[in-house]
């Protein structure tokens, strides 16, 4: 009954069951959950899933994998990070790990791959998410005879379970997202609601603004965040890849993986005047990403 953290794509690991993180109302989505729905082949995919749709948060069901390797896709969904109830969240993440499990044995799985539920556009906290995916799948281990894995992928994901768990197996070549050219993805409707819901104190009395998706992505944009996360959210807004960008800013890759990467890492200013420049930035563009990292463009009066 082993439990093996890897990094590898989770749509090509051959083990009988495999999970994706979905959204309760079981659409195809970007990031892991449309490299999934692609694999498997995404029309027969959706009618499997709009047949068992909706599901609540921390509930799974599970549908055939289609052309996937994998026999199964199980369908979890994950809780979005709620900083004023940390222990709801731990909950309900540690319930789409219990349930997704007890489907694989009792559609008499012996192995199972999941990925790091909720830990990416739904912000979870690597670490947390981390911790609370271990636990629950080592104690349900200890009880029932399965292989589980771990896959994580991003390069965030991969640091933070070697500091936790030590040596993790590699498995995936690192230009490979640089070859596949992955976009980070808008949120679904469904979402959008969920994270509403989750951060309804910190919106507090701007609720009435939310009616559209410009109005949460304009919130969201003025809220407190690393100069990696503003730095993402650029390229995609000026329709752009992470490759076309460093290299345009001619910055070495290993640089730009360091920057997008790690938490709290914030480059130099030349680094990021050379990134605006790339990106196509206005003045106040630029200054507010300087602003983001503690710099500033040129002295204002006070």
């Amino acid at each position: 009954m082993p439990f093996t953290i890897v990094r590898q794509d989770i749509t090509k690991m051959k083990v009988d069951a495999i999970v994706n993180a979905a959204n309760t109302e079981l659409l195809m989505g970007g990031g892991v959950c449309g490299a999934i729905f692609n694999a498997a082949g995404a029309k027969e995919l959706q009618e499997a899933c709009d047949k068992k749709s909706p599901i609540k948060t921390g509930d799974a069901v599970i549908t055939p994998g289609f052309k996937l390797p994998a026999k199964f896709v199980i369908h979890a969904a994950g809780p979005v990070y709620n900083h004023n109830n940390k222990g709801k969240s731990a909950a309900l993440l540690s319930s789409a790990y219990i349930n997704s499990l007890r489907l694989a044995v009792e559609n008499k799985c012996e192995s199972i791959a999941f990925p790091l539920i909720s830990s990416g556009i739904y912000g979870y906290p690597k670490d947390e998410a981390l911790q609370v995916a271990t636990t629950a799948i080592t104690k349900f281990i200890g009880e029932n005879d399965i292989d589980v894995y771990l896959a994580v992928f991003d390069k965030t994901a991969f640091q933070v379970s070697e500091e936790l768990m030590g040596e993790v197996a590699s498995y995936i070549d690192e230009h490979y997202i640089d070859a596949h050219d992955f976009r980070r993805r808008k949120l679904l409707d469904v979402e959008k609601e969920s994270i509403l819901e989750a951060n309804a104190p910190v919106f507090g009395a701007m609720s009435d603004a939310m009616e559209s998706a410009e109005s949460l992505e304009e919130l969201v944009d003025n809220l407190d965040e690393p100069f990696s996360d503003t730095l993402l959210k650029l390229i995609d807004a000026k329709g752009k890849t992470d490759v076309e960008v460093y290299k345009k800013a001619n910055i070495d890759r290993k640089l730009f993986s360091k920057i997008r990467s790690i938490k709290g890492y914030t480059p130099k200013k030349p680094t990021i005047i050379v990134l605006a420049i790339a990106l196509e930035l206005s003045l106040d563009e630029t200054d507010d990403l300087l602003e983001r990292a503690g710099y500033a463009l040129s002295c204002k009066q006070v």
